[in-house]
């Protein structure tokens, strides 16, 4: 605004006219119209009827003048500065170019990308864009100094979660690469914080050099333990597959171990139906048929064709691999749904084998005897199984499968030789402590699903238990401040929808449920009482969540809660590290067949823990 106004106001009645402060005099403002408004009048009142204002507003007028030069000249300094420094790039050290690489490093190890695409054109391109004072470091830079610093802070987030955990489960594997001479161990933990959720972390993927003995992983075990100052004491259990060289090593380190119940299932699945004569043959077939369509890209637009022409959605065959049971299953589930297609297409054209009508009537039949099988294992595959998984798992199936009627007929032999196999498999699994605790406080479970010789042998061991950990535990008894006021026992406890009996495994765990009261028992002791309490409520649906049940009610049942707190860590297969090994084949693989076992240890370890450090910071 003009210096002119210190000595006019706008007149309140008329804007195109201003008043004089000294002589009160009108002046025209240089217009009828806002935009042609100006000072020109104002400037000349003043200089000639008051000459000494005048010169206060010319001196006025060169001050501020002066004044917007010199913040001009200083913008315009700036501004070249600026421009200066933006072509001028980041050094190494520089905060921003730290940060730029760090998360160049994480998308690294979270994507499976190899260090070279910090080289790749496109990449390149891509964050010069982002960020034109980024200097690209080589590749050396980033798997020699990025990759062990973003190591170092993952593992020092991980170490404080492993030191706060009071009772820590582990699964554990080797795995041999395909693509180079290289064997790696696995160790992932899992337990349960103070407010009974879940944690899991990848603690070890390493090489393992040499021959797999007992002896050589029980070392590798004491390296990887002292590593993280885990005791053990801290030890629940440690979930390994059925090997005689990991059940000895386990037992040579010292640690109570558990073999994977899906390997087990495996085991019982070949033994007991697969190995059949006439079942085997007909996979033999099947199998044949299969290889011909994964062979011949025409045999498969052949196949594909026909499938559009009987409107039915186009799908492969699946191939079964030997050492997965349930990919057997879904290669005959995929041959049975394609019947149609597969006899109009050998109606027309050459197959290298056919299936009978003997042979289809069994692959029927096998689909749905293996079905309850399938569905088990989907079931203690999951992130949230547990070992209280086990026994009622067990217990359904062995049911259902003594369960014989007219549908059996031609896989009557199968059904029972699956039946003495699951049987002889996890013989002797109710009375195994770490299975009978887990699962007697899972609240879905409780002593349910023992039969009548184990079911008091249970209590008795969850007594026992009870009673060791709180001789141990009373002084820190958990505080009932925020527990809920209401039986989390019973929510969620609408009955279940009336289904039709279907024979399935789902049927199975309801039947059982049903058929076993519950029985009120005179006790006497604290410890006593709040187990009887706790066996003597309904169980929640299975559906619903034990650990949730627990955060809610481990005021009323303290002492259970840190059994349950326990036991409740530990899974009952060694998946976690099944699916590592699997993310480490896309690290170790025909493009990085020569990166070191320590790298991608380190690289898969940011892999698997990096969302632990993001949890943290939210």
């Amino acid at each position: 605004m003009s210096a002119v106004w210190n000595y006019f106001q706008v007149s309140p009645s008329d804007i195109k006219l201003a008043i004089c402060n000294d002589c009160k005099a009108m002046v025209m403002r240089g217009g009828t119209k806002t935009s042609s408004f100006n000072t020109s009048n104002l400037i000349s009142h003043l200089r000639m009827n008051h000459s000494e204002r005048y010169a206060a507003f010319v001196q006025q007028s060169n001050e501020t003048k002066q004044q917007r030069q010199a913040a001009l000249k200083k913008n315009t300094q700036l501004t070249l500065k600026e421009s200066t420094e933006k072509k001028q790039k980041y050094n190494k050290d520089h905060p921003r170019a730290k940060a730029i690489s760090q998360k160049i490093m994480e998308c690294i190890a979270l994507d499976n990308q190899p260090f070279s695409i910090v080289q790749d054109a496109g990449f390149t391109k891509l964050v010069e864009f982002l960020e034109p004072r980024f200097a690209m470091p080589n590749r050396k830079y980033f798997s020699d100094v990025c990759l062990p610093e973003l190591y170092s802070v993952v593992y020092s987030h991980v170490e404080k979660l492993i030191a706060d955990a009071v009772s820590i489960s582990f699964t554990t594997d080797i795995w041999s690469s395909s693509v180079s001479q290289v064997s790696m161990l696995s160790l992932t933990a899992q337990w349960l914080d103070k407010d009974f959720v879940l944690k899991k972390s990848v603690l070890h993927s390493q090489e393992c050099r040499g021959s797999h003995t007992a002896e050589a992983i029980a070392s590798a075990f004491e390296g990887m333990f002292e590593t993280w100052k885990i005791c053990k004491e801290k030890v629940h259990v440690v979930v390994r597959d059925n090997a005689r060289n990991m059940a000895k090593a386990t037992s040579e380190f010292g640690v109570q171990s558990l073999p994977c119940m899906a390997h087990t299932l495996q085991l019982a699945v070949n033994g007991g139906a697969l190995s059949q004569r006439s079942i085997a043959d007909a996979l033999a077939v099947g199998r044949r048929v299969v290889g011909h369509f994964k062979h011949s890209p025409l045999a498969c637009s052949r196949f594909e064709d026909i499938q559009k022409e009987l409107n039915m959605p186009v799908k492969k065959l699946q191939q079964d691999v030997p050492t997965r049971w349930n990919s057997t299953y879904y290669m005959m589930q995929s041959l049975v749904e394609q019947k149609r297609v597969l006899s109009a297409y050998a109606a027309d054209y050459e197959l290298p084998t056919t299936l009978t009508a003997t042979q289809w009537g069994i692959l029927e039949k096998m689909t749905t005897v293996l079905e309850p099988f399938e569905q088990l294992t989907k079931d203690i595959s999951s992130a949230e199984a547990t070992a209280a998984d086990v026994i009622p798992g067990v217990v359904s199936l062995t049911r259902l499968l003594a369960k014989m009627d007219e549908s059996d007929k031609g896989v009557q032999t199968a059904k029972h030789a699956l039946l003495e196999a699951v049987s002889k498999r996890f013989n002797g699994v109710q009375s195994e402590p770490l299975y009978a605790i887990a699962t007697m406080v899972d609240a879905r479970y409780k002593d349910r699903y023992f039969d009548l010789d184990n079911k008091e042998g249970a209590r008795n061991m969850l007594l026992k238990i009870v009673d060791e950990m709180a001789s141990v535990g009373n002084d820190q008894q958990e505080k009932a401040a925020g527990a809920s006021a209401d039986d989390p026992g019973q929510e969620d406890q609408e009955p279940p929808p009336k289904r039709a009996r279907t024979g399935s495994l789902q049927d199975m765990y309801q039947e059982i449920l049903a058929e076993n009261d519950v029985t009120k028992q005179a006790t006497t002791g604290e410890t006593a009482s709040q187990v009887y309490a706790y066996l003597g409520e309904p169980t929640i649906l299975k559906t619903a969540c034990p650990l949730k049940y627990w955060r809610s009610t481990h005021a009323r049942f303290p002492a259970l809660a840190r059994v349950a707190r326990k036991y409740l860590t530990a899974p009952c297969t060694s998946v976690d590290s099944e699916r590592l090994f699997s993310a480490i084949s896309n690290v170790i693989d025909e493009k990085r067949n020569r990166i070191h076992c320590d790298n991608a240890e380190m690289l898969i370890f940011i892999q698997k823990n990096l969302p632990l450090l993001d949890k943290g910071k939210n």
